[in-house]
C-alpha cells in the first residue's frame, strides 16, 4: 500500500539553476534561484552561496516546498523589504521546490523602503522570467520480479500504466525497478497479478519522487 496523503500528485519547479543581476542607484542585485527538494537542501545552497559571495552587504531568499513549509529573511534588510517580495515572486508563478537568494552589494546609496521592496521582487520576477518551469508528476518507486517466461505480461501492463523504467536487473530472476503514478499502483497490481496468475512480486518501496517527462533511464 502507497501512502502518498502529504504530497501533491504535481508540482511547478525549476529544471536547474538561473541567475539574473541588476544594477539600481549603485547597488547590485544578484538573484540565483535553484531547486531543491527538502529544507536541508536549500539551507545547504544558501551557505554555499553566503560563501561565494562572502563579501556582500546581504543574502536574502525565499524558499518554498511542496509539502507547504517556506522561509524567508531580510537578512539585514529593513523589514518586509526582501524576504517576503521574493516569497510574492515565486507564489507569481506558483513555483515550489525552490529557492531563490538575492545577494546585495551596496553601492552607498539608500533605496528607501518602496523602491528596495520592488527591486528584490523585480529581481526574482526577471529569474524566474528566464528559467524553464516544468510541471512534474508525482512518482513511487516500486521493485518487480518475476519469472522470465513473464517478461512481456510484465512488460505489458509497464506500458499500458506508464510506468518509468528505472533499472533492469537479470539474475536468477528477473527484475525491473520502476517509478509508478500512485494513483496507478492499485490498478496495475491487481492487473498484473491476476494476468501473471499472481506469480510475480510487486513491492512498493519507500521513495517517492517528482519526474518530468524527460526522465531517463539508469543503467
Amino acid at each position: 500500500m502507497i501512502n502518498n496523503n502529504y504530497l501533491l500528485p504535481s508540482i511547478k519547479t525549476i529544471s536547474n539553476s538561473f541567475e539574473f543581476k541588476q544594477k539600481e542607484k549603485g547597488s547590485l542585485f544578484i538573484c540565483i534561484t535553484e531547486p531543491c527538494e527538502s529544507e536541508e537542501e536549500a539551507l545547504n545552497f544558501l551557505t554555499r552561496i553566503r560563501k561565494q559571495y562572502y563579501d556582500a552587504t546581504h543574502h536574502c531568499y525565499s524558499f518554498k516546498l511542496q509539502n507547504g513549509s517556506f522561509k524567508y529573511s531580510d537578512d539585514g534588510e529593513p523589514s518586509g523589504t526582501a524576504g517576503i517580495r521574493i516569497y510574492n515572486a515565486q507564489n507569481y508563478f506558483e513555483a515550489t521546490n525552490l529557492i531563490s537568494v538575492v545577494i546585495r552589494y551596496y553601492g552607498g546609496t539608500k533605496l528607501g523602503v518602496g523602491l528596495l521592496g520592488k527591486v528584490y521582487y523585480n529581481s526574482t520576477f526577471q529569474c524566474l522570467s528566464s528559467s524553464v518551469i516544468e510541471e512534474k508528476e508525482l512518482y513511487n518507486k516500486i521493485e518487480i520480479t518475476y519469472d522470465f517466461a513473464f517478461s512481456k505480461t510484465v512488460h505489458h501492463f509497464v506500458s499500458k500504466f506508464k510506468l518509468l523504467i528505472f533499472k533492469n536487473d537479470f539474475d536468477t530472476k528477473a527484475k525491473l525497478v520502476c517509478f509508478i503514478r500512485p494513483t496507478f499502483y492499485k490498478s496495475f497490481t491487481n492487473e498484473l497479478l491476476a494476468a501473471a496468475q499472481n506469480k510475480v512480486q510487486i513491492q512498493p518501496l519507500d521513495e517517492f519522487m517528482y519526474l518530468s517527462s524527460n526522465f531517463i533511464k539508469q543503467g
